[in-house]
């Protein structure tokens, strides 16, 4: 503890006690009944309920323990309108007061959730929900505009998910109001501008929150923008709980930003991956296409052959020239027979050769005239004779002749 000026400093926890023990004693504090519309309701898995209680101008945090959920009687939602009753208390660590509810009842829903419900409906029987008015987002985008706060978690998510599905996506961000009086101007104009550059798609949205920090995304303004736009559109309003016009009149809505990224983005990975498969099919498709035209092709270049002068002249010729290899072969063995057979002839020529008796010192005779004479008895005497030898011919006379007595 020091001292200043002769007073004394406190602490900040000894304020917060204090002041706690003020409202703690505070008869009117300790047992009270509020009326309010929820807001930023939050059912925590310890089983405690947080949310706020808020009227037109102004509003109070509030807490319902687990131990004390009994006096709950129905599920609380966003935009109920409620009476609770219990103490008003100081959270002293955060320096805070707020309600510890002991029971809550209903007492009808609240006016800004009348209003989301009331419009809803109109803009519903007007048709603007219908699937016939929603158009497809394109599969390969490649310049996604952006209608959301200049900064913050929802353009970091959406900038970070949609380079790492592609690098090369062409983000345009059209910096807008999403919360305030000016928020609803400022959607539609970043709409209307967008829209006007020929995008492929278009993604409007902000983080979530209460219902009345979500309210610009629930103006006719807005769901007009949106509806009447060529561009095609993402809702991604709040968090997956949240739902608000601009979710029902969108063509398409995420849950979250992120999640409104990788609707719009195609992951260039996969697109790689499903070209190299296309790739494979088509090389596989194409090699036996060719493996089936080349096997059709040998068939009809076969049968072409067949079919062919050529080929028949050339089985023609081939034909002949296999009878003449076979006539020569006959010829000649044939021949080899004759040859055998004349040898044979020769030799038995040989023996009664005149030729051959004659070298021996034999000689034949003829008459004048030529002819053989085989007997003396075709000479007289004074014939003249030709007596034949090996080494010549000697012309005689007749002068005796005698008869052997074989030839009597």
């Amino acid at each position: 503890m020091s001292v200043e000026n002769d007073k004394k400093v406190f602490t900040v926890s000894r304020i917060n006690e204090y002041i706690n023990g003020l409202i703690s004693e505070d008869f009117f504090l300790r047992n009270i009944q509020v009326s309010g519309e929820v807001s930023n309701l939050k059912y925590h898995s310890t089983g405690h309920i947080y949310f706020s209680l808020k009227d037109k101008n102004s509003r109070i945090q509030a807490v319902m323990f687990a131990s004390d959920r009994k006096g709950l009687s129905f599920k609380m939602e966003e935009g109920d309108k409620v009476i609770v009753t219990g103490r008003i208390g100081v959270y002293e660590a955060a320096g805070t007061y707020q309600m510890y509810a002991k029971a809550v009842k209903k007492a009808g829903e609240g006016d800004l959730y009348r209003m989301f419900l009331e419009l809803k409906n109109e803009l519903e029987e007007m048709g603007m929900f219908d699937p016939m008015y929603k158009q497809e987002l394109p599969k390969y985008a490649k310049r996604i505009g952006v209608v959301t706060a200049r900064e913050g978690a929802v353009i970091r998510d959406i900038i970070r998910v949609s380079k790492r599905r592609n690098p090369y996506v062409e983000i345009i961000l059209c910096p807008a109001y999403v919360q305030g009086e000016y928020a609803v101007s400022s959607i539609v104009e970043g709409i209307r501008r967008l829209d006007a550059m020929g995008l492929d798609v278009l993604i409007v949205g902000r983080g979530g929150g209460s219902i009345e920090d979500l309210w610009a995304f629930n103006e006719r303004e807005v769901a007009d923008a949106i509806f009447h736009a060529s561009t095609p559109i993402v809702s991604a309003v709040g968090h997956e709980t949240d739902t608000t016009i601009a979710d029902f009149v969108a063509d398409r809505r995420a849950a979250t930003p992120s999640e409104a990224a990788e609707l719009s983005v195609f992951d260039m990975n996969e697109l790689l991956s499903t070209l190299r498969e296309y790739e494979g099919d088509l090389r596989y498709e194409m090699e036996r296409s060719i493996s089936s035209m080349r096997d059709l092709l040998s068939a009809k270049e076969r049968a072409l052959r067949l079919l062919s002068p050529v080929s028949r002249i050339e089985a023609n010729k081939k034909a002949f020239n296999n009878y003449l290899d076979r006539l020569h072969r006959i010829f000649a063995h044939n021949l080899d027979m004759k040859k055998n057979d004349l040898k044979g002839y020769a030799k038995s020529l040989d023996g009664v050769s005149p030729l051959k008796r004659l070298s021996a010192g034999y000689g034949f005779i003829e008459d004048g005239e030529g002819r053989t004479l085989s007997s003396v008895s075709g000479v007289k005497k004074g014939d003249r004779v030709n007596i034949h030898m090996k080494d010549g011919k000697i012309q005689a006379v007749a002068e005796n002749i005698e008869m052997s007595e074989r030839g009597e």
